[in-house]
This record gives C-alpha cells, sequence and structure tokens, in this order.
C-alpha cells in the first residue's frame, strides 16, 4: 500500500495547496499508519527546462549512440512514471499560477508521458487509479466574478489526469487565497475563511475516498 504526493508550490510555508493536501494526505494515513508515503517537490527542485525535448528526441537515436544528457532524460522520465505506476494512490497538489497551469506542473507532466508507458497511443496504464488533485487560486473566478474564465488550468489538469490518464479524479478546490495578504481583498477576508473551510471539508472526505479506494485494488 503506498501513496505518492506531488506538489508544484514554489514555497512551503503559506503555501494553501500544500496545506489543503495535508489534510488528504493524513486522512488517507490514519487509514494506512504503516503503508509508504513518497513525496515529490517539484516547485521546490524542478524538473530540468530541457529534459522534454531531450526525452522526446531521445528514442530517434539508438541506446547505444545517445548522448549522456539523452541517457538522463530518459532516465528522468523513468522514474517519474515509476513513481505513478507503483503507488496505488496519487495526490496532486497544484496552485494556479497567473491565470494558467504550474511550469514545473506542465514541465513534469511532459517529460512523464515521454515514457512509453504513459504516453500517446497507448492503453492508459493508470486507468482507474484513485488520485485527488488539490488546486488554489488566489483571487475568484467563480461564474458572474471580473475574473470568470480566466482560470485556464483547472479544466487542462482535469482534461489530462481524469480524461487522458484516465484516473478514478476527485478534485479540491479554493479560491481568495490571497484575500489576507491583499489590502485590496480585505472585504473577501470572511468568504475566503468560509471557502477554505469547504475546501478543507472536502478535502478530508476526498482523503477518505482516497484511502478506501485504494484497498479495494489491492
Amino acid at each position: 500500500m503506498s501513496l505518492f504526493r506531488l506538489d508544484a508550490s514554489i514555497r512551503v510555508e503559506g503555501s494553501h495547496s500544500r496545506e489543503i493536501a495535508d489534510v488528504v494526505e493524513q486522512e488517507w494515513r490514519s487509514a494506512h499508519p504503516n503503508a509508504a508515503v513518497t513525496t515529490r517537490h517539484i516547485g521546490l527542485d524542478p524538473i530540468p527546462a530541457t529534459a522534454w525535448a531531450t526525452a522526446v528526441t531521445a528514442p530517434y537515436t539508438p541506446a547505444e549512440d545517445r548522448t549522456p544528457e539523452q541517457r538522463e532524460a530518459v532516465a528522468l522520465a523513468a522514474e517519474a512514471a515509476d513513481q505513478l505506476l507503483d503507488a496505488d494512490a496519487l495526490l496532486f497538489a497544484v496552485p494556479l499560477y497567473n491565470y494558467g497551469v504550474s511550469q514545473h506542473f506542465k514541465t513534469w507532466l511532459d517529460l512523464v508521458v515521454t515514457d512509453p508507458r504513459l504516453g500517446p497511443g497507448t492503453e492508459p496504464a493508470l486507468k482507474g487509479k484513485p488520485a485527488v488533485l488539490v488546486t488554489v487560486r488566489g483571487g475568484g473566478y467563480g461564474p458572474g466574478t471580473p475574473r470568470e474564465g480566466w482560470d485556464h488550468a483547472t479544466g487542462w489538469m482535469r482534461r489530462f489526469l481524469a480524461d487522458v490518464w484516465q484516473l478514478d479524479l476527485k478534485v479540491v478546490e479554493s479560491e481568495l487565497t490571497l484575500a489576507d495578504v491583499t489590502p485590496a481583498m480585505e472585504p473577501l477576508r470572511g468568504l475566503a475563511k468560509d471557502l477554505r473551510a469547504a475546501a478543507e471539508k472536502t478535502a478530508r472526505e476526498h482523503g477518505k475516498d482516497l484511502a478506501g479506494a485504494s484497498l479495494t485494488r489491492v
């Protein structure tokens, strides 16, 4: 029994995505206290920006002729794929940055899909695996807000994780996470507190579901 957790935040202290993901992980650990948890902090230890392009081109070169950079990139992709394939449950914590997908998460995912086990055109090796995505947004992006439609990350992540990889995905979302540190957002602090409480409640529920779903796959 094992959990793989991926964090894309560039912060540790004050990271809302980490804190909410901690709630999910705590519920999972409560159900599986002796199980292994593998954590990867790609926001703090990012995948090299050149790794994806190098891994993409490497298969066109005979293995014995590959450069050290190509061999390293292919090994990085295999390691990342192994972490997903070997785990019984998956947890992703990915904040919204500049209205789009975190560059660290996108670089990681682009590299992963160069591995032939998880690439395009293959039978989804992760199909049905239970997973939780925690995503947070500093502002408000809901219907009727000035920034409605400006979140270009959550839909993309859902599409890839749930539709391409066919994970059994549950999502925890929280907004207005910058309200406490942004003077102009002071009137929204009460709402931000309510949204955070609701997100933590959902995180607890999804954490319990993740733990239960992990047992059914063992």
